[in-house]
């Protein structure tokens, strides 16, 4: 069997965060396809996004519990929301992916990081016969 260098059959993606002493596995996912990695991938940063800064309008949102706070500190749920929303980079996640190399974009403020994640895992290898005796 000749396997192609750079062509995996699954995908890794998981979502990071930590901070300067500590990072924790939010989540990940092993996916047949480059495309079904990003899907969960771009689904994963809108969850981040809306959990650091939901909408003041959702229904769960009890009344005046949030407000607006205005500030020149990096808006990490802005940046998770573009990169979900930006074709340019899932093209070069997944062009990436197709040469057998990982992607990661991370989003940082003061105190955190958010990571997303995704790689693809090595072929899988079918195990020669043994010989006969």
């Amino acid at each position: 069997m000749n396997v192609t260098r750079g062509h995996a059959d699954w995908y890794v993606a998981e979502s990071h965060g930590g901070d300067a002493a500590r990072s924790f596995r939010l989540g990940g996912i092993v996916a047949p396809t480059r495309r079904l990695a990003l899907r969960w991938l771009r689904r994963q940063a809108r969850r981040l996004a809306d959990a650091l800064d939901p909408d003041p309008y959702a229904p769960w949102v009890p009344a005046r519990a949030l407000y607006p706070v205005s500030g020149a500190r990096p808006d990490v749920p802005a940046e998770l929301r573009s990169w979900a929303s930006s074709f340019r980079e899932h093209d070069y996640a997944l062009l990436r992916l197709a040469d057998g190399l990982p992607y990661e974009f991370v989003a940082r403020d003061d105190t955190s990081w958010y990571g997303l994640v995704m790689r693809p895992m090595a072929p899988a290898r079918t195990p020669l016969p043994s010989p006969c005796p």
